[in-house]
Parts: structure tokens; C-alpha cells; sequence
């Protein structure tokens, strides 16, 4: 048995960041099953800001919440007034249009999308909130609203050292910004790629599989990128941003040699012992030698 599954602490105890790590969630939706996050807000390393303007959505995360949690009912976005598309299935559900004409490609993507009502709602920028005092961990599953809610959010965002956003490599709202437009925005804040988190394919009809809505061949819809502050500039990272790096890294997607690196920084700045690498090498499930 390894040291990280005795202790699961150990690492955030011997990198002893200044506060716990401050995730932002937008998009907050709870029927999307656990968030990356849910491992350090179990063991208390971490608090969360969420965002989910769907009442019903909203409801059930404020009753199942815990003391390091608060969730707002607001909508993110770039400050005006806009329309919520509320469609079928509740996470497609976004402040843009659902476009019949992509939804008709795929596979009860028709009727998923099929807008019920709108409500109007009035969207709040990211740098605007006054209840985000910190920012390291960024979240964020809009349906389409990533990129708004980037360019007014750059403030909190130069401080912050991961995203995780959808991405949309087939638009399948009207107006909605693409891979490309993402990778650029968050690239230009000074993140770079580090892993898909999670990839959905689906089906082009009118081939499709009746009794499996989720069968695919190899067309790809979108799918969920993480975004790391640039480690290969390190320099410009504080010591605390290194250190919430790598305890995102470690404890929320098991990036280990992310981690480690971090750590080596951190050690060859004095903010850690002389043996840091191998003590962290010591924490971790699988280690190749140092």
C-alpha cells in the first residue's frame, strides 16, 4: 500500500499552500455527476464557488451542499441581458440558440434541444463577483458561453492555474465559438493544453444505433479540455500558484509528473526541501526513478 492511499493529506500537508484551493464552478449542474474536484472538497482541501441558474439544478446542489461550498444562482456571461434557452435535456440547456440544423446530423440530439421556454436573465461577468476573493481552479460547462465569459474574465483568470472547458469541435448552437476560438483565448491568458478530460463521439444519421443513443463511429461532437498555467515558463508562476498547481494536478487528474514538476520548481526556489522530488516520488501510486 502506497503512501497517497494512507494519506491522502500528505501531499497538501507537506506543500502547506497559504489557503485551501479556490475553485470556481460555472455551470454547476449536479446531474453531471462528480466534478473533477470532488476528492479534495471530500478531503477539505479545497472551497467552491459554484454558478447554476437553473432553479431546479440549483435546488438540489443547494440542499446536498456542504460548510466549503456556496452556490449562486446567477447566469455568467459578458454582463447584458440575454434569453435561457430551457431545452429538453436539461444540459443543453444554454444562453445561446440550438441549431436545428446540426441537432438534425445526430441522434435525438433534436429533441434533446428542443427549447421549452426562455427565461430572461440578467448574466454577471466572471471579474464582477464580488463573492470570488480567489481564484486557482476554474470550471466550466456553459453550452457554448465559455469564450464570453474568458474575455470578461481575465482579471480573476491571470491568477488561476487550470481550466477545464467544454469544448465544441461541431457547433451545435448558433453562434457558438469553436475549438479553435477557445484554445486561442485561454492560450493568449497564458494556458496551454495539458489533457482531454473526456471526448463525445456520436453517430451521423441517418446512420444510428435505435437502441444505443450514445453508439458512435468516429465523428467527434465535444468534449471536456483541461488547461494548465505554462509550466515551461515556471518563472513566471508565484510560489503559490506552483503549489496549487500541483495539488490540482495530483489530486484532481492523477498528473503526477505535472505535479512533481511543480515540485521541482518549488524545491529549486527554497520553498521546499532539498529532497522534495523524492519524497513526492514517495507519495505517488507508480514512480519512475528521479
Amino acid at each position: 500500500m502506497t503512501t497517497a492511499e494512507t494519506d491522502p493529506k500528505a501531499l497538501a500537508e507537506f506543500l502547506s499552500a497559504e489557503r485551501l484551493t479556490a475553485v470556481v464552478d460555472i455551470g454547476a449542474n449536479p446531474t453531471d455527476g462528480y466534478p473533477p474536484y470532488y476528492h479534495m472538497l471530500q478531503q477539505r482541501l479545497c472551497t467552491v464557488i459554484g454558478f447554476e441558474p437553473q432553479p431546479a439544478e440549483f435546488e438540489m446542489l443547494m440542499k446536498a451542499k456542504g460548510d466549503l461550498e456556496a452556490y449562486l444562482p446567477y447566469a455568467v456571461g459578458d454582463g447584458s441581458t440575454g434569453l435561457l434557452n430551457i431545452c429538453q435535456a436539461p444540459g443543453m440547456s444554454s444562453l445561446l440558440t440550438p441549431d436545428p440544423k446540426a441537432l438534425d446530423c445526430f441522434p435525438f440530439y433534436s429533441h434533446f434541444g428542443t427549447v421549452h421556454r426562455q427565461v430572461p436573465f440578467e448574466t454577471r461577468t466572471l471579474d464582477s463577483m464580488s463573492e470570488i476573493k480567489a481564484l486557482d481552479y476554474l470550471k466550466i460547462d456553459v453550452q457554448g458561453s465559455e469564450l464570453s465569459i474568458f474575455r470578461n474574465g481575465r482579471s480573476l483568470l491571470s491568477n488561476a492555474v487550470v481550466v477545464q472547458t467544454e469544448v465544441s469541435f461541431v457547433q451545435l448552437y448558433q453562434n457558438q465559438p469553436g475549438f479553435g476560438e477557445i484554445d486561442s483565448a485561454l492560450r493568449a491568458l497564458g494556458f496551454i493544453p495539458h489533457m482531454i478530460a473526456n471526448i463525445e463521439k456520436r453517430m451521423i444519421l441517418p446512420i444510428q444505433n435505435v437502441s444505443d443513443r450514445l453508439a458512435h463511429i468516429n465523428q467527434i461532437l465535444e468534449g471536456d479540455m483541461v488547461y494548465v498555467r505554462d509550466f515551461t515558463r515556471a518563472e513566471k508562476m508565484s510560489v503559490e500558484q506552483l503549489k496549487h498547481l500541483a495539488l490540482v494536478a495530483h489530486y484532481c487528474y492523477g498528473s503526477f509528473d505535472l505535479a512533481g514538476n511543480c515540485v521541482y520548481h518549488l524545491m529549486m526556489r527554497g520553498a521546499l526541501p532539498p529532497d522534495a522530488v523524492s519524497r513526492y516520488l514517495a507519495l505517488i501510486p507508480v514512480a519512475a526513478p528521479a
